[in-house]
């Protein structure tokens, strides 16, 4: 209880606005290759949490100062379950922005969401087209220099493909053919995509289980092998034995 004797006034921070995640497919493909792919990238760091589709509230008792980032990664927040993403209870904000643009949203990504990310320190933006009707290049990266964002020159992958890398995650991206593509330096390729992955698994488990059988098979053969050795020794061996009780 307050000193005048109410009760203080409890602020609701929203962890949705029932609208749809994405207008349509072409958006929600790269937005959920982009959130699971950098999730499973940071899988083994507890210090960066990877948040998707999720409100960032970044002033207190404000619920109107909100920002609702498609992708982001900030480095050096605990990676734990959230509703939404309220700044003033984090160590730090954003490092990563990425936005999927399509028709109802491209004005507000190159605008106020661009100056809201500035005003909040968040070190790199970047904006994917699916569709490639509103954004030329379709793929475009910024990084935050004396509080303005300015575009990141291109750069090239060791196939000679164009890229932007983006310092704060590690990472190139790209535009593969139509798709939004993450290139890991590190491991000299793409990272996979949930169906990528789960047709990789499966390959892997094929394999194994054929490397299982054909180990078992040897197994086996050799077990078989070992066991007509030794009945050809108890054989002679007899055979010596008998002629030797023939002779005596």
């Amino acid at each position: 209880m307050s000193e005048s004797g109410l009760s203080p006034r409890v602020i609701d921070y929203p962890s949705s606005d029932g609208k749809p995640m994405t207008e349509s497919e072409a958006q929600f493909v790269p937005l959920t290759y982009a959130a699971l792919a950098l999730r499973a990238h940071f899988e083994q760091r507890d210090d960066v949490y990877v948040g998707a589709n999720m409100f960032l509230y970044y002033e207190e008792n404000n619920p109107r100062a909100v920002v609702a980032p498609d992708v982001f990664v900030v480095v050096g927040a605990p990676k734990r379950v959230r509703d939404s993403y309220l700044l003033w209870n984090e160590p730090k904000g954003p490092d990563f922005v990425l936005e999927i643009t399509s028709r109802s949203t491209r004005r507000e990504d190159q605008g106020r969401k661009k100056r809201v990310y500035a005003s909040l320190g968040v070190g790199e933006y970047f904006l994917f087209d699916p569709t490639g009707d509103y954004l030329r290049p379709r793929l475009q990266g910024f990084v935050l220099r004396q509080g303005r964002y300015e575009p990141l020159p291109t750069a090239r992958l060791p196939h000679g493909e164009p890229s932007l890398v983006s310092e704060a995650v590690g990472l190139h991206l790209r535009v593969r053919g139509e798709e939004l593509r993450l290139y890991d330096p590190d491991e000299g390729h793409d990272l996979l995509s949930y169906s990528e992955w789960a047709k990789a698994h499966a390959r892997e488990k094929d394999r194994a289980a054929k490397a299982e059988a054909t180990r078992k098979a040897a197994e086996d053969r050799a077990a078989k092998a070992e066991a007509a050795r030794k009945a050809a020794e108890a054989r002679i061996a007899e055979s010596e034995a008998h002629l030797r009780n023939s002779r005596g």
